[in-house]
C-alpha cells in the first residue's frame, strides 16, 4: 500500500508540473517564431540568477541544486542540501543596478525542509527629467524590485523529491506599483544509474499583472489604467551527472533546456571541478541567448566554529553590456 501511494504521489506531482506547463506555455516547445516574443513578458527581474555556483555553471543547475539557491532555480533540490543553510548574494548588474539575494534553507527532517527567500534589484534615486526640463526638474524617484518566497520540498522515495515555492512580488517605478503572487514547481529525480539525475521546473507561473497608480502627464493629463502583460515564465529541464570522481577529485556536468514565455529556446552547459569538496573551479556557457555566453567562476568551503562555511565568485559575460560580478557567502549547519 505505501508503494502505491508514493507511486500515485509522484505521478501526480509530474502530472501537474506537465498541465502547468500547457497552461502557460505560448508556443510549442521547439518555436518557430522564437526571439519574435522577446518583451512580451513583464517583472523581467524574476529572470535574473543567483548564487555564484549556479551562475558560474551557466545556470545549468537544476538538476544539481544542493544549496539555497535552489529556492530560485529548483525548490525540490532543499532536500539535497546538506543541512540547514543561510545565503547571501551580491550582483553588480549592467547599467549600475545592484541585485541581492538573501536564502536560508531549514531541514525539518530527513526528507522534508522548508526555505525562506528574498530577492531585490534597486538603483540610486534618478532625477525626473521632461521634454521642457532636461536638465532636471528638482524631483527625484526610484526603481526596485523585490521578490518574497515560501518554499517547502519533500523527498517522496529514495530516488524522487518535489517542491514548491509561493513567491510576492512587487515592483516599483516612481509612483507606480506591480503586484503579483507567483508560483514555482520543481522535481528531483535520481536515475539509480551511476550519479546520473534529471529536474524538471516550472518558474514565475501566475496571472497577468499591470501597474496600478496615477500619473501625471506634463501637460496635465492623468493616466491610471495600464496593459496588462504576463509574467516571464519559464520551464527547464535539466540532467547532471559525474563523468568523474575518487576521494579527492569530483567532476559534476550539467545540460539544461530552457523555455522562455518570452523569448527563444536556449540551452545551458555548466561544469564544476572539485578537489577534496574544498576548492572549487567552475565554467559554463549558454547557447542561443543575446548578449549572453561564457561564465566562469571559483569557490572555496571552509570549516567554522558552529558548522561549515563557503564563498563563491562568479563572472558572466554580457557583450557589449560588459561583464557582471557575483560573490556569495554561504552559511551552514
Amino acid at each position: 500500500m505505501k508503494h502505491v501511494m508514493t507511486t500515485f504521489l509522484r505521478i501526480s506531482a509530474t502530472a501537474l508540473l506537465l498541465l502547468t506547463l500547457i497552461s502557460s506555455s505560448q508556443a510549442q516547445l521547439i518555436p518557430l517564431l522564437g526571439g519574435q516574443r522577446a518583451g512580451i513578458s513583464s517583472l523581467q527581474f524574476l529572470k535574473i540568477g543567483t548564487g555564484a555556483l549556479a551562475v558560474g555553471m551557466a545556470e545549468a543547475f537544476i538538476a544539481v541544486a544542493d544549496d539555497a539557491s535552489s529556492l530560485h532555480y529548483n525548490p525540490a533540490g532543499m532536500v539535497q542540501c546538506a543541512g540547514h543553510e543561510a545565503m547571501f548574494s551580491h550582483t553588480n548588474w549592467v547599467v549600475d543596478l545592484q541585485h541581492e539575494f538573501v536564502a536560508g534553507i531549514y531541514r525539518l527532517s530527513e526528507s522534508d525542509a522548508v526555505g525562506l527567500s528574498f530577492t531585490a534589484l534597486h538603483t540610486e534615486d534618478m532625477e525626473v527629467r521632461t521634454e521642457t526640463q532636461p536638465l532636471g526638474t528638482g524631483r527625484y524617484f526610484s526603481y526596485g524590485d523585490i521578490g518574497i518566497g515560501l518554499s517547502y520540498a519533500r523527498q517522496l522515495t529514495a530516488q524522487f523529491s518535489f517542491g514548491a515555492t509561493v513567491r510576492y512580488v512587487e515592483e516599483t517605478i516612481d509612483v507606480l506599483k506591480t503586484r503579483a503572487v507567483m508560483i514555482d514547481l520543481g522535481t528531483y529525480y535520481w536515475t539509480g544509474l551511476g550519479s546520473t539525475r534529471f529536474s524538471v521546473t516550472v518558474s514565475n507561473f501566475g496571472n497577468n499583472v499591470a501597474p496600478e497608480g496615477t500619473v501625471d502627464l506634463p501637460r496635465g493629463e492623468e493616466v491610471s489604467s495600464f496593459q496588462e502583460f504576463s509574467p516571464p515564465t519559464m520551464f527547464r529541464i535539466g540532467f547532471a551527472f559525474e563523468p568523474y570522481e575518487d576521494d579527492y577529485n569530483r567532476l559534476t556536468t550539467s545540460i539544461q533546456l530552457n523555455h522562455p514565455n518570452d523569448n527563444s529556446e536556449n540551452v545551458s552547459v555548466g561544469a564544476e571541478y572539485a578537489w577534496n569538496e574544498l576548492f572549487f573551479v567552475r565554467a559554463g556557457y549558454k547557447l542561443n541567448v543575446d548578449e549572453e555566453g561564457l561564465t566562469a567562476g571559483a569557490g572555496i568551503n571552509a570549516p567554522i566554529g558552529f558548522g561549515r562555511g563557503g564563498v563563491d565568485y562568479a563572472y558572466a559575460e554580457f557583450g557589449r553590456l560588459g561583464g557582471v560580478h557575483r560573490i556569495t557567502l554561504r552559511l551552514g549547519l
